[in-house]
């Protein structure tokens, strides 16, 4: 009589599947990066919401690719190894918005002036929003929403 050693075996079933939502799949990393970053996670989510709608494989005509539609050479600067990567994505454009509201004190305005049309662009006109209508629109879109955000969150108590 041989004896078998006992063979592993692992066996799945699936009964259903539910799809997340775009707004809830990236909600764990939204708190993580917003506590990394010391930033109000409505912050970045609005972000992500203008720049991509959630999309994490966006890529723009002009480069911009990801979530939070960093441009290839920003993300190089931030150590972000693949923009397709949520993950990466989020942690980089949270770390520029970081570095944003330090340079500019905490001053939500030109610091999405600056994530939009770039820190020489807000530099150039005095530190203040550049007068670019696209720029001015993004300011205000995701001004916009994080209003909504904390209104939302006020009503809820």
């Amino acid at each position: 009589m041989h004896l078998m050693a006992p063979q592993p075996a692992v066996s799945v079933t699936v009964d259903s599947f539910a799809a997340v939502p775009p707004r809830e799949a990236y909600e764990d990393i939204i708190q993580e990066a917003a506590d990394k970053y010391d930033l109000n996670p409505a912050l970045i989510r609005s972000v992500i919401e203008i720049e991509s709608a959630f999309n994490a494989s966006a890529v723009s005509p002009a480069g911009a690719t990801g979530l939070m539609q960093l441009m290839p050479a920003v993300g190089e600067s931030l150590g972000v190894g693949n923009l397709l990567d949520p993950r990466e994505n989020i942690m980089g454009g949270a770390q520029l918005l970081r570095e944003l509201h330090d340079r500019y004190r905490g001053n939500v305005p030109l610091m999405l002036a600056s994530y939009n049309a770039g820190v020489t662009a807000v530099a150039r006109f005095g530190r203040r929003i550049p007068p670019f209508p696209e720029t001015q629109a993004y300011v205000k879109r995701v001004t916009r929403l994080l209003k909504k955000s904390r209104e939302t969150v006020d009503k809820r108590g």
